[in-house]
């Protein structure tokens, strides 16, 4: 897991991931229901779609849109097993600690605040 300053620097140098941006519909979403609402939904999410050791879709698994917590994965590189390594240095094909899962969502918060 990587030090999110140094994280976000580097994602701030990647053209797709910063092409990444909460529509008008996403932050009234976020608005809304709040962030603590959202995060909840996104630890919902990295339970199901990203936790497992081996998921058949990977790569795939994380919509580009829809909804305000896809968007911030899809910037953040916690889309899928594959950017995690890359990006985070959490090794693909074993299943998430409870640490790893919530290191995740601390960086979806951060860039969910920074948008707010």
């Amino acid at each position: 897991m990587r030090d999110l300053d140094q994280l976000f620097a580097a994602l701030a140098q990647s053209t797709f991931r910063t092409s990444f941006e909460l529509r008008a519909k996403d932050l009234a979403y976020l608005r809304q229901k709040g962030l603590s609402t959202l995060l909840d939904h996104a630890e919902d999410f990295i339970g199901k779609r990203l936790a497992p050791a081996s998921i058949d879709n990977d790569g795939k698994q994380t919509p580009m849109h829809g909804h305000p917590v896809f968007v911030a994965q899809h910037a953040t590189a916690c889309c899928c097993r594959g950017c995690l390594q890359k990006w985070h240095q959490i090794p693909q094909g074993c299943a998430l600690s409870l640490a790893e899962q919530a290191y995740i969502v601390v960086v979806l918060e951060r860039w969910l605040q920074s948008r707010v």
